[in-house]
Formats: C-alpha cells, sequence, structure tokens
C-alpha cells in the first residue's frame, strides 16, 4: 500500500495541502451532484470514495480525485437515458471502472500522448458550453433542463419565470468566483466564500430560492448497480465514454502535477487507482470522476506531495459528511450554478479558441467538429467522429508521401512509363504504402496496358517503408493481372520485406518473383 511510502518531511504541506483542497472540493463535489441530477450527498460520496482510493492505489503523488464536469455531464446523460434509475445509472459507472482497471493492466496509459489535440480540446470547449448552458437556468431559479438542446429551446420559458432573487444571488456569486483577489483566495478558496456569504445572506433575507434540501448524514446505503440486456448496449457504449473521459481527464492532471512538482506520475497505475475509486463509487451511489486539476494544483501549490494530501483530502470531506452535512441543507441552487459556471467557463480551451483562425485548416475542423457535435448531438458521437476525422486526415496526409514515378533507368524521373531494355520497364514506389496510397499506385497501373510492346515490368520496392495488408493484396492482383496480359512482373524489396511477403504465401508474389537487387531482377 502507497500509505507505507509516506515521506514524514512532506507531512505539515500535505496536511495543509488536503485541508486546503477539500475546502475547495466541497463547494464543487455539492455543485456536481446537483448538477447530475443525482443529488448534492451523491456529489460528496463521489468526492470521498474516490478520492481516498486513488489518493491510495493511484500511481500519481499529490493528485486530488473527485467528480469533474466532463464526467458530470456524462453521468447526467446516462441517469436521463434510464429514465432517472440511479441503479442502472450506477451500473454505467461501474462497468466504467472495470475498463479503467482493464486499461491499466492493458497498458495503455501511455496511449494518451497518442490523441490529437483537437480532439481533446473540442470536447474539453463543447463540455464546458454544456455545463454553462445547463445552469442558466438554475441561476435564474427556474428547474434545469436535461440537455443542452432542451436548455437553449427553453431559454424563454426560463426568462418568463426568472426568480429576481434567484438571480442576484447567482450574479453576485459570478462577481465573487471572478472577482475575487489572488491574495484573499489563497486563504479561502472563492468557491467556498461564495458558499459562507451567500448562503447566509439569503437566509438572512428571507429569500424564496430552491436550495439543495436535505442531504443524508452518515454513510451512504448500499446501491447494487442494475443491469438489462435490453440496454447492454447503451450502458456499455456510455461506460466507455466514462472509461476513455476518465482516463484521459486523470492522466492529463498527472501530467500537469508531473510539470509542478518535477515527479513522474505511472500511468498505467493511476488508471488502476481512478478504475478502483469508480467502482467503489457505484455501490455507494457516489458521482463518478477523475484526476480534478484544480483542485491537484491547490493542493500541489499549498505544499502536498505525496498521496497522504489526497487522504486527508477525502477524510476532511467524510467528516462533513457525519456531522456538518445540515449546514449545507440550505445552500441556494443559484450559488452553486454560479460555482458551476465559472467552472464551465475554466474548462474551454481558451488556447485552442485563439489560433482559430491560424491554426491548420485541418485541425481547426476537427475541433469545431468535435465541439460542435458534444453541445448538439452526443458526447459518445462527438468523440467517435473526432476520432475519426483525426484519422482520416492522417492517413491522406501519409498517402500524398507515397511517391510513385517511373525511371529510364538514366536517373530521369518521369509520370510516363519508360523502357530501361529492350521490352523492360521499371517502376519506382516511394514511401508508406497501405490502404491509403494503395489505390493511387493501381491507378497508375492502369496505363501500362497501353504499351504493347512491354514483355517484362519490374516493381522497385526497396525504399517503401512500411506495406500494410490491403497494400501486399494490392500488389499480389496487380501482378495477376500483367500476368493476364502476358507481361511478366518481378518485385525488388529489401530482405525484410521480402521474408514477410513470402510468409503470408501469397498467390502470386512467390519466392521466383521477389528480389532484392535490381540488376538481378532485370536478367
Amino acid at each position: 500500500m502507497n500509505l507505507l511510502k509516506f515521506n514524514t518531511s512532506h507531512l505539515k504541506g500535505d496536511l495543509f495541502g488536503g485541508l486546503t483542497a477539500g475546502i475547495v472540493a466541497l463547494p464543487l463535489a455539492l455543485a456536481f451532484g446537483v448538477a447530475s441530477g443525482a443529488g448534492a450527498a451523491a456529489g460528496l460520496y463521489g468526492a470521498i470514495a474516490l478520492g481516498f482510493v486513488a489518493a491510495m492505489f493511484g500511481g500519481t503523488r499529490g493528485q486530488i480525485s473527485g467528480p469533474t464536469g466532463p464526467m458530470t455531464v456524462v453521468f447526467a446523460s446516462a441517469l436521463a437515458a434510464f429514465g432517472g434509475s440511479l441503479e442502472m445509472a450506477m451500473a454505467v459507472v461501474l462497468v466504467g471502472g472495470i475498463l479503467q482497471i482493464v486499461f491499466g493492466l492493458l497498458r495503455t496509459g501511455t496511449l494518451i500522448n497518442y490523441i490529437p489535440y483537437p480532439v481533446i480540446s473540442g470536447f474539453m470547449s463543447g463540455v464546458g458550453v454544456i455545463i454553462i448552458l445547463l445552469q442558466l437556468a438554475p441561476l435564474m431559479g427556474v428547474s434545469a433542463e436535461s440537455s443542452p438542446l432542451k436548455a437553449i429551446a427553453a431559454l424563454i420559458t426560463t426568462f418568463q419565470h426568472i426568480n429576481l432573487q434567484a438571480l442576484f444571488l447567482g450574479l453576485a456569486t459570478l462577481l465573487i468566483v471572478f472577482l475575487t483577489p489572488v491574495r484573499i483566495s489563497r486563504v479561502v478558496p472563492s468557491p467556498l466564500l461564495a458558499l459562507v456569504i451567500m448562503t447566509p445572506l439569503s437566509l438572512i433575507a428571507g429569500f424564496t430560492v430552491p436550495e439543495i434540501g436535505q442531504i443524508p448524514v452518515g454513510l451512504p446505503e448500499l446501491h447494487m448497480p442494475q443491469f438489462s440486456l435490453q440496454q447492454w448496449s447503451l450502458i456499455f457504449t456510455l461506460g466507455l465514454t466514462l472509461a476513455l473521459l476518465g482516463s484521459l481527464d486523470s492522466l492529463l492532471t498527472s501530467l500537469v502535477t508531473d510539470s509542478i512538482t518535477q515527479t513522474r506520475h505511472r500511468p498505467n497505475k493511476e488508471l488502476i487507482g481512478q478504475g478502483l475509486g469508480n467502482i467503489l463509487c457505484s455501490f455507494i451511489g457516489g458521482l463518478p470522476g477523475a484526476g480534478a486539476t484544480m483542485r491537484t494544483v491547490v493542493n500541489v501549490r499549498t505544499g502536498g506531495r505525496t498521496e497522504l494530501s489526497g487522504v486527508v483530502h477525502a477524510l476532511f470531506l467524510f467528516t462533513l459528511l457525519l456531522g456538518l452535512a445540515p449546514l449545507a441543507t440550505h445552500i441556494p441552487l443559484a450559488v452553486l450554478a454560479g460555482i458551476l459556471i465559472k467552472v464551465g467557463i475554466d474548462i474551454l480551451d481558451y488556447r485552442m479558441l485563439k489560433l482559430l483562425k491560424t491554426a491548420p485548416k485541418s485541425d481547426t475542423l476537427i475541433m469545431l467538429a468535435v465541439f460542435g457535435l458534444t453541445v448538439l448531438v452526443d458526447l459518445v458521437i462527438a468523440v467517435g467522429v473526432g476520432v475519426v476525422l483525426a484519422m482520416g486526415m492522417l492517413t491522406h496526409r501519409m498517402a500524398k508521401e507515397a511517391d510513385i514515378r517511373f525511371d529510364d533507368g538514366h536517373g530521369h524521373n518521369s509520370h510516363h512509363l519508360e523502357k530501361v531494355g529492350p521490352g523492360v520497364r521499371v517502376i519506382h514506389v516511394k514511401g508508406p504504402l497501405f490502404f491509403g496510397s494503395a489505390s493511387q499506385m493501381l491507378d497508375r497501373m492502369e496505363t501500362v496496358d497501353r504499351y504493347i510492346d512491354t514483355h517484362q515490368i519490374i516493381i522497385d520496392c526497396r525504399k517503401v517503408d512500411f506495406m500494410d495488408l490491403t497494400a501486399i493484396f494490392t500488389l499480389d492482383g496487380m501482378v495477376e493481372r500483367l500476368l493476364h496480359h502476358d507481361i511478366d512482373v518481378r518485385v525488388v524489396t529489401t530482405p525484410m520485406m521480402r521474408e514477410q511477403l513470402l510468409g503470408l504465401n501469397t498467390a502470386f508474389l512467390s519466392e521466383t518473383r521477389l528480389y532484392t537487387n535490381l540488376k538481378a531482377a532485370q536478367r
């Protein structure tokens, strides 16, 4: 266990950092719980369970885990998809946690480096906008909608039923969280400051505004995740989304932590710790989460350096759950909405937004597509489309690098098939030869049939970087077609590629047609 590795030299920093992170986490946990539709207690349960387990079994020293904006949005979508059934939604969380452990065991943690930045940027900005849209109604004292499209459609109705007292509290909260000087927020985090100022103000003034309501005191009840064969596809899809998003969110936070503390996290161990934490959340009705960047930065900036700081953060919230939860009963929802809108604005990827005019058009297109689909359609579809677009554009770029030229044997390159000897012609292929460029080779070879005086063609592939199965079968089919026209075909490759081709036992790329020397092939 990681507790055995605690460094006592960091004890003071870990205690102070963990307490500070816990103070920051409290209003966010309550707000995320309310925003998810599962209630404020779910946010608190999730912050405690995930925060403790991920600190104990994770691979990033000083990281604070708990409910986050993107994970809350996905969970809220799951809860809405299953008609408000908490047990079905918890099945999604359980699947997500199990998949995170699988990711860790398969050592996929390092793959975060291969996810295109425009996909991440578009998704995160989209989630930020979703949070803002969903909190506009609570900010005005009106019940929240279940989706951003419904929130947009209900804006007119929201304005017609606006609660001016709630709007005052919400706007005042926004002023506090945005304008609190840094020197003050270092001592008392601005979200907590907003809570301790606006909640008593609402009570003293006698405002009639929607409030959090009763929060259970004591240990959470056991919730058994409920599975349904009819809904299994949706459960797995949403669980996979949670797993991917939670893993991405956590490992990005780990990278931030590394840069501040000059340490190196263990990505696969971190995924296992996050998965174990989310599995526990699924059984106690807690909100799923991930490594939280803001809370982690607060922790390490105030001295947190080891796993103990994450444990202290969780234990602090646990003490509140046991004795001080009733104090949160009268927190106005408009105040939590103001805090969450600040979170949504912070999630927006301003670095990418500033580069929209100057960034490569392909990257901008991917970012905007993911952003639009995230907000207007579905988070799962957005990520899928983003990855497919990125792969498609990469394939197109690689295919353009494939160079297929015909040579006359005297150093003069041409796009025409030239003679090397009597009735012998050579095709030089250079670059990657794969499913994206194989069709280009076929198109160029369409001109070969016009050369009726050709009896032998040599395909020089010695400068081919790699060749996938599609390209190999395409090459085999090309040899078959040329042989059908009574043209002898020989392929020149590197020794390693020749062994690979022979090992596949294709119909026409036989040992007699594969060479490693161009002169030998011309004999």
